[in-house]
């Protein structure tokens, strides 16, 4: 007779076992999903260069970019049973040199902008469940007020996640360069990334990003080049004039 312990171990591992089979099966089913139907488009709206401090912390100042771009994207294809959330960035790519033709010149690349899309929550997840069936009316009332004002909040913004639609939006970080100049740079280009990140797996990237293995498919946003703008330097009264 086996006793309790023995029992219990053995119904532990059966359990490991189906568990790490599913989480196999769930790794490996995505391969048949590449989202190859992923789509983004990226364009410069504006750029302007500023000589300051661009962050609170800098120690001096130095020649740094702001930029507004426009962004399509349909990335919903990246979305399936084992896809947590999709993190999506656009970033600028330059010449590391102030002269691009030399041979030393290298590519620098530097984000601009980021956002995280989570990935739906299912009916069955707990957190549905737990307000489905332990919550009380008063908090489904407050709960339901809150997506509705969220829904307002987003306007017209697609509910499918993955589908982007921006329209002169302000880059979240400020571009600079080791050098601590940018004025007048050429051949620049912003490039959109995406990082799928599944419940249970590896990591994808995007095409281009870098990544040697776990590349997925899908068209690669790339603007056309344009050039960095002259530093604005403010006139001094009297100069030019005798």
């Amino acid at each position: 007779m086996h006793s309790s312990l023995n029992r219990l171990q053995a119904v532990f591992g059966f359990f490991t076992t189906v568990a790490l089979f599913v989480a196999g099966f769930a790794a490996l089913s995505v391969l048949l999903y590449p989202g190859d139907d992923a789509t983004a488009q990226v364009s410069l709206k504006d750029v302007k260069v500023i000589k300051g401090r661009p962050h609170y912390y800098s120690t001096k100042k130095e020649e740094y970019a702001q930029m507004r771009f426009d962004l399509d994207a349909d990335l919903s294809p990246f979305f399936n049973w084992n896809t947590k959330q999709l993190f999506v960035y656009v970033y600028a790519s330059y010449s590391s040199s102030d002269n691009p033709s030399s041979t030393s010149a290298l590519n620098s690349e530097s984000i601009i902008w980021d956002t995280i899309i989570e990935a739906p929550a299912s009916p069955y997840s707990l957190s549905a469940l737990k307000e489905r069936f332990l919550s009380s009316k008063s908090s489904k009332k407050s709960s339901k007020r809150t997506n509705t004002a969220s829904k307002k909040k987003a306007g017209a913004a697609s509910t499918e996640p993955g589908v982007l639609r921006l329209r002169g939006q302000k880059s979240k970080y400020q571009l600079s360069d080791i050098t601590g100049r940018l004025a007048e740079r050429k051949n620049v280009t912003l490039n959109v990334g995406w990082n799928v990140q599944p419940w249970v797996g590896a990591l994808w990237w995007s095409p281009r990003s870098g990544a040697a293995v776990q590349r997925t498919l899908g068209e690669a946003a790339q603007s056309e080049p344009f050039d960095f703008p002259p530093l604005k330097t403010r006139k001094v009264e009297g100069a030019g004039s005798k």
